[in-house]
């Protein structure tokens, strides 16, 4: 059973898991519709299930501008990375540099890091300024080289939701002649987005956070140039123009995104968070940002009054929709987690990092409890004003 309660007026959790009001009946309507279909003794299965997936795509398509043919599905964040450094151009990466920022997730670090070797690129991370809580876009701009064969640009930070000015970026590694990815995470379903303008070269992202959907619903955005020169190492059945060609002599990679594909593909996280998609994409997009930053705006003046120091730009325009402060050493942050959980005020922490990230169903009420829950436990940590 779920933790929430009620509405869940201070569920500050969409940098992880999105909520939003009718989710678990959207989501069992979904998944009981799924398995009506697979269980059927009939040969309908397939049409249903890849057309469900395929709506999952094209509403992904839509919301970030991408033109058809373009997205399709992954695991994850991580193995989407995988496909598309597999399916570069041969000895694109050879003896140049791969370019990522301290502040990207952690887990694409630790890909990059075991891939450097095989596929013969210097890994070269961006780090923070002393005293730092995000990589500089400044600091980005002076690693990035003509010898940069590839730029992963994390649009919005996880630990600190520091937001790079992508536009600003784009053009300072386009004059380098380099390609060009953006994790969307943290930002996807809460900020517009366009992979077009500026142009980038591919794009990840999961369905999780904002997005309100599942873990392993993650998507690939390659635009069309690089799609047409990209020969994927991990390839199958289903990465074929007609997936059921089955002359072993005669393979041929479909012309769009399909190529990323390798064998049957997972559908059944796209079906899961297809719900959450329609509904998101029903939604008026610029009043879910306005709601969002009305929240942290009264958020960050609390916090604030209290003496609480910010991991996040103070600036609302420099960050995504998220509030990170950092709590003193001699606190357990984890111990801050676990009491507000008992008022049903749900953040989370990354070390003695306190993550907060309103949505649609937190309210004025929730982020004023949340104020006077941390005041009541801060006897320790506020500075008295």
């Amino acid at each position: 059973m779920s933790t929430l309660t009620g509405k869940g007026d201070a569920y500050l959790l969409y940098h992880s898991i999105g909520q939003y009001e009718g989710k678990r009946a959207d989501m069992t309507a979904g998944l009981a519709d799924f398995a009506d279909v697979w269980s059927a003794p009939n040969g309908d299965q397939w049409g249903d299930v890849l057309g469900k997936r395929q709506q999952f795509i094209d509403l992904w398509g839509q919301l970030i501008h991408a033109p058809k043919g373009t997205v399709t599905t992954t695991e994850s964040v991580t193995t989407g990375l995988m496909a598309v450094i597999g399916a570069l151009p041969e000895g694109t990466l050879r003896g140049k540099k791969v370019l990522v920022a301290e502040d990207g997730f952690p887990s694409l670090h630790f890909l990059l890091t075991g891939l450097s070797k095989r596929f013969g690129f210097t890994l070269a991370t961006v780090p923070f300024r002393q005293g730092g809580q995000w990589v500089e876009a400044e600091d980005i701009m002076t690693e990035w080289d003509e010898d940069v064969a590839l730029a992963l640009l994390t649009w919005i930070s996880s630990t600190s939701s520091h937001r790079l000015d992508i536009p600003q970026l784009v053009a300072h590694g386009r004059s380098m002649g380099s390609l060009i990815g953006v994790d969307l995470t943290q930002g996807a379903g809460l900020l517009p987005y366009d992979v077009t303008t500026p142009k980038i070269d591919f794009a990840l992202s999961t369905s999780l956070k904002w997005m309100c959907g599942t873990p392993g619903a993650g998507i690939i955005y390659m635009d069309e140039d690089l799609l047409a020169r990209s020969e994927p190492e991990m390839r199958g059945w289903f990465s074929q123009e007609n997936p059921f060609s089955w002359a072993l002599d005669a393979f041929a990679f479909a012309d769009d995104a399909r190529r990323l594909d390798s064998g049957t593909p997972s559908s059944v996280p796209a079906i899961a968070s297809l719900p959450a998609m329609q509904w998101r994409m029903a939604q008026d997009s610029a009043v879910i940002a306005a709601e969002n930053r009305a929240l942290t705006t009264l958020l960050q003046a609390g916090l604030e009054d209290m003496g609480l120091r910010l991991a996040s730009p103070s600036d609302p325009d420099q960050r995504g929709g998220s509030l990170m402060v950092t709590l003193p050493d001699h606190i357990q942050a984890s111990g801050v987690v676990a009491a507000l959980s008992e008022q049903q005020i749900y953040v989370d922490n990354r070390s003695q990092i306190l993550r907060m990230s309103p949505g649609v169903l937190t309210t004025e009420a929730g982020i004023a409890r949340t104020i006077t829950a941390l005041r009541e436990l801060g006897s320790g940590f506020i500075t008295n004003k």
